[in-house]
């Protein structure tokens, strides 16, 4: 679900496999930080069929504006996205395992 202040700047055809062989849409995800100018990028991850924990990525880019973070996105390649998925499964199970 994309909170108010988040926009969906680029959704990319192709799907993304973990290392477990579970497929997944990838979007690039964005907004204004409060107060500056300057916009951040991140990736969702969604199972396909709807079942599943989306994954979501931590910061992966600062842009100056909301053009240069779309431009940022559409040059993305597969091989990117499949790195930012399992940096995002992994940094869920790091918190998990440090919360215990």
């Amino acid at each position: 679900m994309v909170r108010m202040d988040e926009i969906i700047v680029h959704e990319y055809a192709s799907e993304i496999t973990d290392a477990d062989g579970h497929a997944y849409n990838a979007r690039a995800m964005g907004r204004q930080r409060r107060g500056r100018t300057v916009w951040e990028g991140w990736l969702e991850f969604s199972p396909l069929g709807g079942r599943g924990i989306v994954r979501r990525s931590a910061v992966e880019t600062t842009q100056p504006n909301r053009e240069a973070l779309a431009y940022w996105a559409s040059g993305l390649e597969p091989v990117y996205l499949e790195g930012a998925l399992e940096r995002a499964i992994t940094s869920r199970s790091e918190r998990r395992a440090r919360s215990k």
